[in-house]
């Protein structure tokens, strides 16, 4: 119908600004990678005196939530509340996530410290989810599922450079505790700005009826039948697990390579700038690439960034490669959450979205312990063969590309960039 097409682009473009609030929040506020990140772990290596294995084992709970993001989508599929399935959840998510961070700015005992920065992880990895199920269910009807990843994960890096920025910042100008109990104040305020920004997504009234929720129980389990997204979601698991040494280079930058803690911090800030860049890139030229094009080019542009950690001397060097790797992270991200949406069973899309995300997420911080006990245990605190590891581990995933089956896109998907 001819009317059909400037709705469909109104409904496209508000989810747009919708998505770019969620993940702006969640690029302040994320745990392991948001404002509070840098600050948690001087504070617990300068005043606890944590070791890398310490910190990646301690810390490694606050993945649970995200690794459990089946759990919300699953309530949010088939328990409406006040006759919605994604918006009163966003809501309570949000006020939690805003108490959570006002706990942990009151805290200085890690007894204490890691269960409520826990409990912010569990607010954010519900609000990501129900983003998530707006993401597939949206993207799928108006074919716009990498235009949406592309979207999120900018404006994810846009805030973390910001946010990445200010750490180190908050590190050189107050003491370890100021400084975090500083980055948890900030990102307090921010899950506010998800609550006022709902109003930008239309959603239908539903309730729990028996044919419904049968439909749908009937989508869950052909989810579990469908050979294609198990397959999927092991080629996820092997793509993101790879002994990780993000830990192992913190320590390395502060007491072998002498960084500053504000240098770091720039470096957290730039990285999120490559991310933007790959993000610009995709809207630029890499949008007219099919599925496995992209994956192909994300795991050959991984290996060369791992690699390029073998360089790595000076502040000059540092530079350039965490640039790189941020080009090289965005658009892998794209690659493989865009598989991961258009891999979804209608009628169970938060489920099954969140177990694809799960398995990244059960993935990372796998890795990220396995290459801390590696490098502390194995290699005897040499990152050169930690990283050849690494990369080696990336480019194995290329041989599976040709085993995945892609849904079908449109001309109008490959050929626009997105806006």
């Amino acid at each position: 119908m001819p009317s059909a097409q400037p709705t469909d682009s109104r409904t496209v473009s508000r989810v747009m600004w919708f998505f770019a609030i969620v993940y702006a929040v969640e690029g302040i506020g994320q745990a392991k990678s948001g404002i509070m990140w840098q600050p948690l772990v001087y504070f617990l290596k300068q005043t606890r005196g944590w070791d890398t294995v310490t910190i990646s084992v301690s810390l490694a709970v606050l993945d649970l939530p995200w690794i459990i993001k089946p759990l919300w989508g699953a309530i949010s599929d088939f328990v409406p509340l006040f006759g919605y399935r994604r918006r009163p959840y966003l809501v309570i998510a949000n006020l939690a996530g805003v108490l959570a961070f006002a706990w942990v700015a009151t805290l200085s005992d890690t007894a204490t410290l890691v269960p409520a920065l826990t409990v912010t992880a569990v607010a954010m990895a519900i609000s990501s989810t129900l983003c998530g199920a707006l993401l597939v269910e949206t993207g799928q009807k108006h074919n716009a599922s990498a235009r949406f990843v592309n979207q999120q994960w900018l404006w994810f890096n846009i805030a973390q450079m910001l946010a990445t920025l200010l750490a180190g910042h908050l590190i050189e100008i107050l003491s370890p505790i100021g400084a975090l109990h500083a980055a948890a104040w900030i990102a307090a305020v921010a899950p506010l700005s998800i609550i006022a920004g709902l109003w930008l997504v239309h959603e239908p009234r539903t309730g729990i009826d028996l044919p419904a929720l049968r439909q749908r129980l009937a989508a869950l389990l052909s989810a579990f039948r469908n050979r294609n997204l198990w397959f999927v979601a092991g080629f996820l698991f092997l793509y993101y697990f790879s002994p990780g040494f993000g830990t192992p280079l913190y320590f390395q930058m502060s007491d072998r390579l002498g960084f500053s803690q504000g240098f770091i911090g720039v470096l957290g800030s730039i990285s999120a700038g490559g991310w933007i860049l790959g993000g610009l890139l995709y809207k630029w030229r890499l949008h007219r690439l099919d599925g496995p094009a992209l994956l192909r080019l994300s795991i050959l542009g991984g290996v060369v960034t791992t690699l390029s950690y073998l360089l790595l001397f000076n502040a000059a060097s540092a530079v350039a490669i965490w640039l790189l790797s941020g080009v090289a992270g965005m658009i892998a991200m794209i690659a493989t959450l865009a598989l991961a949406a258009d891999s979804c069973p209608e009628g169970a899309e938060g489920f099954a979205f969140a177990g694809m995300m799960s398995i990244i997420n059960l993935a990372n911080p796998l890795s990220d312990t396995l290459g801390s006990a590696l490098y502390q245990h194995v290699f005897h605190q040499q990152l050169a063969p930690l990283i050849v590891i690494s990369a080696a581990a990336t480019g194995l995933v290329f041989f599976l590309i040709p085993l995945l089956a892609y849904r079908h896109r449109s001309p109008a998907l490959t050929s626009e960039p997105a806006r």
